[in-house]
């Protein structure tokens, strides 16, 4: 693997993607050696670090012995036409094109992590790609069968939420019928080796239930009874530090305490919400399982402020400064 090498793709440029990752990488690229490839539209990204005045002085790509610190690599031939409208097809492919890239750079062996900016997920599919998200394109790139979501941040005061998913994007009512007791098992056990690869000194997890109150004993539904105790059960006599399953309700505030270092939520929205109540601007998403680390920011395209300079980079550099203490944790 080459050294300290970082990339991040560059998302959707009608978004706040390329700022966000701009401005996030003219933050970090003094903290230490690491070395940045932006893959995406060149000339976008030299313009956008001029009109943002940033002190980033950017090199086009020509190889991993280049000297230099951050550099640029469109992996198109045609560059993206000026102020095209947000999410614009050519936009869209920009994307796919970038996020391809860097997935293939990483199996590769070629950086040590892969930072996504947002990709609007309805712009892709009216452009014609087959998509569902930027965690399931690269599941599939890489042909990793075993992977799930987690969420993870901080508050202001410092301590750490962190949230596995056991269903990602899916709708609310297809979420019993969708939820098995391998995906329960699959989350509990990437989130104990994330908690590993963070190198926490345990890797305590909490369940949550997928019903009010976690069922109330089959009142408000069975898949408590039926699934997910049954799976805790299975997993606790294999040696594993889990609990539940928990009421949705509270068990989030007791992560926070610090009593469980993660938590394994049923479905998107009961994970996310309180993670973003408390983290809203230090949330990274992590993909768990890939054969290469991949962070990203939790937050969308933002077409609403794209182009207008005011877009905050916080959860861009918590994505990057994350990646970097996995590489080295890894190393």
């Amino acid at each position: 693997m080459m050294k300290n090498w970082i990339g991040i793709s560059l998302g959707d440029a009608t978004g706040v993607g390329p700022e966000v990752a701009l401005k996030a990488v003219a933050a970090e690229a003094a903290a230490d050696d690491t070395r940045y490839l932006l893959i995406g539209d060149e000339n976008y990204a030299h313009n956008l670090a001029r009109r943002l005045q940033l002190n980033l002085p950017l090199k086009k790509f020509s190889d991993y012995s280049d000297t230099g610190k951050v550099f640029t690599v469109n992996p198109l031939a045609i560059p993206l036409p000026e102020n095209l409208p947000a999410g614009a097809p050519l936009a869209a492919h920009a994307a796919i094109a970038a996020l391809h890239d860097g997935g293939q750079r990483c199996l590769r062996g070629e950086l040590d992590a892969l930072i996504t900016a947002p990709v609007n997920k309805k712009s892709i599919v009216d452009a014609g790609h087959k998509f569902i998200g930027q965690t399931e394109f690269l599941s599939e790139l890489a042909s990793a069968k075993r992977t799930a979501m987690m969420l993870l941040g901080t508050d202001e005061r410092g301590r750490w939420l962190r949230v596995a998913l056991a269903t990602v994007h899916i709708s609310i009512k297809s979420v019993p019928e969708k939820l098995t007791a391998e995906k329960v098992f699959l989350a509990v056990e990437l989130a104990v080796q994330a908690c590993h690869d963070l190198g926490l000194a345990r890797a305590k997890i909490a369940v949550c239930g997928l019903n009010p109150h976690a069922g109330e004993g089959g009142e408000f539904g069975d898949e408590e009874i039926k699934i997910i105790s049954p799976m805790i059960q299975a997993m606790q006599k294999l040696g594993f530090d889990v609990t539940g399953p928990l009421s949705g309700d509270t068990v989030f505030h007791y992560a926070l305490q610090g009593d469980f270092d993660a938590v394994v939520a049923m479905y998107h929205d009961q994970g996310l919400a309180p993670l973003k109540a408390v983290a809203f601007d230090t949330g990274v998403n992590w993909t768990l399982g890939l054969p290469f680390i991949r962070t990203s920011p939790d937050h969308g395209t933002a077409y609403d402020i794209a182009g207008k300079g005011i877009a905050n980079p916080g959860s861009m550099i918590a994505a990057i400064r994350l990646a970097k203490q996995l590489a080295r944790n890894k190393k």
